[in-house]
């Protein structure tokens, strides 16, 4: 029988249990925007415009599935709630699949490349069934507005633990496997059990949380999309969120090509600037829920996007920096990109708590699977738009599993690909950001059904439609 989510604190070790999903979405959220591409353009040979379509499609397919992972689950009924099923069968089935896409059964050439896009594209499809199910459990598990903040600091500090991990060991595993094809099907491998071990430990650690009550949704999936539509805060959240996605996805995309291109340190590069990227997130989590708690969720993100945008903009000057200076600017990253992950994430379980209130309908699944589906795509556009520059700037692909020599304009676009683009993507978004009105008070309020909260979100809606009417 389902139960209402709980009013206060939940118990610590569903915290736990619950960040540990964390695991699973950040290994598969990292691995691919780091070394996909460049195992597509370095060992496989293929040309990286072409490399490009292939990370970017298969992930842009997560647009149409995730909406439908999400009405699927909000109306699944079993003993273990809604959302906790797809947690275990979604969480191993992305595991096997995500070893799957290095198995390279065809080793180089066109077929291989196919194959890549063909088992990419069946991963994000077990993927969606695993992440849109695991985003809408908070909003079900507490309706508490602070308690929702302290749950998404323990997911993001899992996230950033697994970042750590995935992206730091992932290239030494490459290394260690002896490079090449072989190299990377252990690192297939180790990323799966990774993944497996979040699914496990997400589904077995919240099985004494509140199931929640998961309401009567809107008839159709054209329905349910209308609603989230009309959640204007939500479409503020999603958009920017969406776009800073893809800014993020870019750096992560470019760390191997910056290490090798402009630090000159194919070895140990790629690792030390992702200790320096999500090591700090580690220590300033505390920090910035005590920054959210005093200025608010959608202050903090602004100014957490703000850090993030200055660190990627000052590495332009890396080619004359020393080695230690670019890995500080990076950690400054990183600061900022803990602090916009957290609040974006944090404000996600608002906008589905004041939905329902307003629609006495709980359907987070719908939502979850709207945003997840964009962050996919903007994850999967940044390798997609990086891809794009490196074959503009003159990129050389190799199958040898090593760079090729590249020239000056080549290294150029790596730089600027790893700096401007993503800058650009994570600032100006945040302009959107005031369309998102919800606070503490407004929640308050449309729980209580006061219908000033409606019509005040209705006037600012019609002020940007540029008309007054009442």
């Amino acid at each position: 029988m389902e139960t209402p989510p709980g009013a206060g604190s939940l118990p610590r070790p569903v915290h736990a249990g619950y960040a540990l999903g964390s695991l699973a979405t950040g290994a598969f959220g990292t691995v691919p925007g780091l070394l996909l591409l460049p195992y597509l353009t370095d060992t496989l040979g293929v040309a990286a415009g072409l490399a490009a379509l292939l990370v970017l499609l298969p992930k842009a397919w997560d647009v149409l599935v995730n909406p439908v992972a999400g009405r699927i689950s909000d109306r699944t009924r079993s003993r273990w709630g809604a959302r906790r099923p797809y947690l275990l069968s979604g969480g191993l089935a992305l595991a096997v699949l995500f070893a799957s896409i290095f198995a390279a059964p065809f080793g180089n050439g066109p077929a291989a490349a196919a194959y890549v896009a063909f088992a990419f594209l069946a991963t994000a499809t077990a993927f969606a069934f695993f992440q849109v199910p695991y985003v809408a459990m908070p909003a079900e598990l507490t309706d508490d507005y602070a308690e929702r903040t302290r749950l998404m600091t323990w997911r993001i500090a899992v996230l950033a633990l697994a970042i750590l991990v995935s992206g730091a060991v992932a290239p030494l595993v490459v290394t260690a496997g002896g490079g090449g094809v072989a190299g990377h099907r252990w690192m297939g491998l180790f990323v799966a059990a990774l993944i497996a071990l979040g699914a496990l430990g997400a589904f077995f650690g919240t099985r004494s949380a509140p199931i929640g009550t998961v309401g009567g949704s809107e008839p159709t999936l054209r329905a349910q999309l209308a609603v989230a539509a009309a959640n204007r805060p939500f479409r503020a959240l999603l958009i920017c969120f969406v776009v800073q996605s893809a800014g993020v996805a870019t750096i992560l995309a470019g760390v191997s090509y910056f290490a090798g291109q402009i630090l000159r340190d194919d070895e140990s590069g790629p690792t030390l600037l992702f200790v320096c990227f999500v090591g700090p997130a580690l220590l300033v989590m505390p920090i910035w829920t005590r920054v959210g708690a005093r200025l608010g969720k959608r202050t903090a993100l602004v100014v957490a996007s703000l850090i993030l945008a200055a660190g990627a903009l000052a590495l332009v000057a890396a080619p004359v920096l020393p080695p230690a200076a670019v890995y500080l600017v990076v950690a400054v990253i990183g600061v900022g990109y803990a602090g916009q992950q957290v609040f974006a994430l944090a404000m996600l379980p608002d906008c589905v708590a004041y939905d329902t209130a307003r629609t006495g309908r709980r359907q987070a699944g719908v939502f979850t699977g709207l945003w997840t589906a964009g962050e996919t795509f903007g994850l999967a556009l940044g390798p997609g738009i990086y891809g794009l520059v490196l074959q503009l700037s003159g990129y050389v692909s190799s199958d040898t599993g090593a760079a090729a020599a590249q020239s000056d304009s080549a290294r150029l676009g790596v730089l600027l690909g790893f700096t401007v683009l993503p800058a650009l993507l994570v600032a100006p978004p945040i302009l959107l950001l005031r369309r998102y009105t919800l606070t503490p008070a407004v929640l308050a309020a449309a729980a209580t059904h006061d219908r000033s909260v409606d019509q005040e979100i209705a006037v600012g809606d019609r002020h940007e439609k540029g008309t007054t009417t009442p």
